[in-house]
C-alpha cells in the first residue's frame, strides 16, 4: 500500500527572493470559517472567539490568533482551534487544508501587487490590520497588511502554483525597474 505524506500548499515552490522582496509560505495553524447565526449575541460570539468579530475590511487579533474578515458576515479564525461553544453561535467549518497562505515581505509590496490586483495597496490607503477580498491575476484572494512591509496573501489551495508563478513575474518586473 502506498503511503501518503501530507505536504503544505506551496511545498517545493517557496521561498522565493527577488531583489529586496521575499515570498514565504505561512504556517497558519488551524484556519476556521466562522459565519455567525443571525440570532447570535455579538457579546457571546466575541467571548467564544476571544476577540472582537472583525468589522468589514478589518482584522482583529489576540496573541497567535487572528480573525480576518473575508466577506459579509464571514471571517476566518486563523492560528487557533475554535472554542467548542462557538458552534452554538455560528456555522464553524475547518478550512485548514483549503488555503495557500503566503507572506510577501519587503519595501515594494504595493508595487508588486499593483501588477496583479486592481486595488490600491499603498500603506497610506491600506494600513496595518486592513484586509480585503479581491482579484489577484485571475484568482480570488484575501490580502491583509500585517506590518509596514508585510502582506499576507491567501488563495484557494488549488491555485498555489499560479500564485507563486504570478508573484515571481511581478517581483522580477519590479526588481528590473531598480
Amino acid at each position: 500500500m502506498d503511503s501518503l505524506t501530507p505536504t503544505s500548499a506551496c511545498a517545493g515552490l517557496l521561498p522565493l527572493s527577488v531583489g529586496r522582496m521575499t515570498v514565504t509560505e505561512m504556517d497558519c495553524g488551524p484556519i476556521t470559517s466562522v459565519t455567525p447565526f443571525k440570532a447570535a449575541s455579538i457579546a457571546a460570539l466575541e467571548r467564544a472567539l476571544g476577540m472582537p468579530f472583525p468589522a468589514p475590511l478589518q482584522t482583529t487579533s489576540d496573541g497567535a490568533a487572528r480573525c480576518v474578515w473575508v466577506g459579509q458576515g464571514e471571517a476566518l479564525l486563523i492560528g487557533v482551534a475554535p472554542d467548542a461553544g462557538l458552534a452554538a453561535l455560528a456555522a464553524v467549518v475547518d478550512q485548514s487544508d483549503a488555503w495557500a497562505v503566503v507572506q510577501l515581505d519587503g519595501p515594494h509590496g504595493a508595487e508588486v501587487m499593483s501588477r496583479l490586483s486592481p486595488v490600491d495597496l499603498r500603506q497610506h490607503v491600506f494600513g496595518i490590520g486592513d484586509t480585503l477580498r479581491t482579484q489577484l491575476g485571475h484568482m480570488n484572494a484575501s490580502i491583509t497588511r500585517l506590518d509596514d512591509d508585510r502582506l499576507m496573501i491567501a488563495v484557494f489551495r488549488s491555485m498555489a502554483g499560479t500564485l507563486v508563478h504570478d508573484l515571481a513575474r511581478a517581483l522580477e518586473a519590479v526588481a528590473a525597474r531598480g
